[in-house]
């Protein structure tokens, strides 16, 4: 199973990297007293995965849109709502010709990816006679009634489409991680039913020492606490903790200067955290674990502090959540391995889910195998004609050979 670490943007991606206009609150800090403070060029940033399969299409949008002044002069003066609504869209109309020709030809390209996807899935099931037009269908990013033009309309599904799909990004991510544990879980299990009853003993000795190992570790700060940031303020900015102050705070980790704190600048901010639980170097720390405890650590701040749920904090947002008492006195923080992420039932059903795919595969394996062995015998069949035919034209040519050279008697005759 592969499990991506995904820094991700939210809904709004497609628009708020477009606000680079937008200038942060004016904060005086004294960079002199912040360890390895480094210059940061907002340009040499790179917009984060959305982890969407249309993310190089979205980007590619983003940076033809960004070159359009009607365009964004609009979108300055746009809110949230009119984004959402649509109404944005409508102002494509109005951008220059060469704007319009680039994204013509973006989505072009694109609606040739998504059908050479198609295909591949289709020839992949071995299927034949398939409209690859209709199934473009499946794809609502785009319009693809017309497979040459960027219009209105494909500017307002690619916002909508985006909005959806990563609404339910974290849901998707709960559930994958689910499955990981309980694969981890049955293969586990599996390995335990190779082994003799003394070597299995040992293993779940082992097993169990390694889990204490593991929960063994400092408390951790509630993410987004107080505590949590004054941590992060001492130790890795390096600065007085008495001497902490909320915007400054803001402000320094407000690293590409666009008056947001993203995803993955909140998500920066717990590594300090993590590294008291988690160490690549120890056989009992899964890493996949790791980020997955940072992303909940980022889910749950959101939720927090984010109070329109655009995915961004702002300034204001952030000062108001340090003014509630949950900042000052949080309740504690349950890291993955205090929590049950799977009943034996569940466990069950998604074992029963493994061996049936498991015998699918093993039948479409048979079957290949029989394919082969067929190709094979056809092959030594033509191998065996093709010398017979060779055999024949050899003999043919000797008879041939001996006719021109034969002996002839008195006459002329052959003596043949």
């Amino acid at each position: 199973m592969r499990w991506r670490t995904i820094l991700l943007q939210y809904c709004f991606l497609l628009v708020l990297c477009l606000l680079i206009v937008l200038e942060a609150v004016p904060i005086d800090i004294d960079k002199t007293k912040v360890k390895n403070a480094q210059p940061v060029d907002s340009a040499k940033i790179e917009p984060p995965d959305t982890g969407l399969y249309y993310d190089e299409y979205l980007k590619q949008v983003i940076d033809v849109l960004e070159t359009d002044n009607h365009f964004r002069e609009k979108l300055q003066k746009a809110d949230i709502e009119e984004i959402k609504s649509g109404k944005l869209s409508k102002e494509l109309d109005l951008v220059s010709h060469h704007v319009r020709t680039k994204l013509d030809e973006l989505k072009r390209q694109e609606v040739g990816r998504l059908r050479m996807l198609i295909k591949a899935k289709l020839d992949s099931l071995q299927d034949t006679g398939i409209d690859h037009h209709a199934l473009l269908k499946q794809f609502d990013h785009l319009n693809h009634m017309n497979p040459d033009k960027f219009e209105s309309m494909d500017l307002d599904m690619l916002i909508k489409a985006a909005t959806s799909d990563l609404e339910h990004y974290d849901k998707t991510r709960h559930e994958e991680f689910k499955k990981y544990e309980m694969m981890k879980e049955h293969e586990r299990r599996e390995y335990l039913k190779t082994l003799s009853e003394e070597k299995r003993k040992e293993e779940e000795y082992k097993f169990e020492e390694m889990k204490k190992k593991h929960e063994n570790h400092p408390k951790i700060n509630h993410p987004g606490s107080k505590d949590q940031l004054k941590e992060v303020w001492e130790e890795t900015d390096g600065l007085d903790p008495n001497d902490f102050d909320p915007k400054t705070f803001f402000k320094l980790h407000d690293v590409n200067n666009d008056g947001f704190l993203d995803e993955q600048e909140l998500e920066a901010l717990f590594t300090k955290e993590l590294e008291k639980v988690y160490d690549p170097k120890n056989e009992e720390d899964d890493m996949v674990e790791m980020e997955e405890e940072r992303l909940r650590m980022r889910e749950h701040v959101m939720n927090e502090v984010d109070a329109n749920k655009d995915r961004l904090v702002t300034l204001q947002e952030f000062l108001k959540a340090t003014e509630k008492k949950e900042f000052l006195e949080p309740d504690s923080w349950e890291t993955l391995d205090q929590q049950q992420f799977f009943t034996e039932e569940e466990l069950k059903e998604y074992e029963n889910l493994i061996s049936l795919q498991e015998n699918e595969l093993k039948k479409k394996a048979d079957e290949l195998q029989k394919q082969k062995e067929e190709l094979q015998r056809q092959h030594e069949q033509l191998e065996a004609q093709k010398l017979e035919y060779h055999q024949v034209i050899q003999q043919m040519e000797q008879k041939k050979l001996q006719q021109e050279i034969s002996p002839s008697g008195p006459g002329g005759e052959s003596k043949l």
